[in-house]
């Protein structure tokens, strides 16, 4: 199989690596991903391998035999990254059984409106296509045998973050901290969980909800599922922490602006459910009390 990233893009895997690897329950199976998810997908039940694609540029040729080398002997591929770049992996493999958009490839998933489907619904039909009929549910219980941080309960998690790039998909903070101190007086404790490089939203909700509690850059992948799933409610942007909250079934409120498409990535819970969705074409836009709507039927208070 082939996954390279994102977060949320290898949580919504989740249901294709179960149903991969039920087909495949007598073979070897093996996960070519990204360094920053190796270490979970070696926690995972779906792998007998993983491998740690570099991603080498074109003009590295020792970095492109290696991926030759890693790429080699297979009897069938899954691409579930089908990007371009995974594509031309078709070729350097030596044109392997594959299912993905390779050009040429052996089992294509030939939906031309397939990049106008959700990935949950993309990748089954990608599946279906390749000849698989039994989609198991995915156990997600290996998740959560590394416990989240001891935190006062209850807690409310929130994700200010978003990608770099895509500064249009964060709701301010400042709103995140008119949220937080709401909650902090409705009893629930703020925890707010990013990279280090959002720091700076932490510190600017904790400088509105000084109850609020900063664990941004203090966390690792491995620990989110655990801080989630003893979470009353998260309420982020569309960004990976929301689908690992989503895949172990913890309530979520999710914001999406204009530059992003809930139809195509929403967080999606185990049963495939969604989130709670809340939308503004511009963020920035949208009111805290929106928000506040939104999250207080999850917390039994609507």
């Amino acid at each position: 199989m082939i996954r390279l990233g994102a977060l949320g893009d290898f949580f919504l895997s989740a249901a294709p690596f179960t149903a991969i690897r039920a087909q495949h329950a007598a073979d070897e199976v093996t996960l070519l991903t990204t360094a920053p998810f190796a270490a979970l997908a070696r926690r995972a039940q779906w792998f007998d391998r993983v491998e740690v694609d570099a991603r080498p540029a074109v003009w590295n040729l020792p970095g492109l035999a290696h991926l030759r080398r890693q790429l080699a002997g297979f009897h069938f591929v899954y691409d579930l990254q089908t990007s371009g770049r995974s594509s031309w992996y078709h070729v350097l493999a030596g044109r392997p059984d594959w299912s993905g958009i390779a050009p040429g490839c052996s089992h294509p998933h030939a939906n031309p409106r397939r990049d106008a489907m959700h990935t949950l619904e993309r990748q089954r039909e990608q599946l279906e296509m390749a000849g698989l009929r039994d989609f198991p549910p995915p156990d997600l219980s290996w998740l959560l045998r590394r416990p989240g941080p001891e935190l006062p309960t209850p807690y409310v998690l929130l994700v200010p973050g978003a990608a770099p790039t895509r500064p249009r998909k964060r709701w301010p903070a400042e709103h995140y901290g008119a949220l937080a101190a709401l909650l902090a007086g409705g009893g629930l404790t703020p925890v707010v969980i990013g990279t280090a490089a959002e720091a700076a939203l932490a510190a600017t909700i904790r400088a509105i909800c000084p109850a609020a509690i900063d664990l941004t850059g203090q966390t690792t992948l491995a620990d989110l599922p655990g801080l989630a799933a003893g979470a009353a409610l998260a309420v982020g942007n569309d960004t990976g922490p929301m689908h690992v909250a989503a895949s172990v079934g913890c309530r979520c409120v999710v914001l999406f602006s204009a530059d992003s498409d809930p139809a195509l990535t929403v967080p999606r819970r185990p049963d495939g459910g969604w989130p709670v969705v809340v939308r503004a074409e511009d963020l920035a836009d949208l009111p805290v009390q929106d928000v506040v709507a939104a999250a207080a039927p999850l917390l039994g208070d609507g």
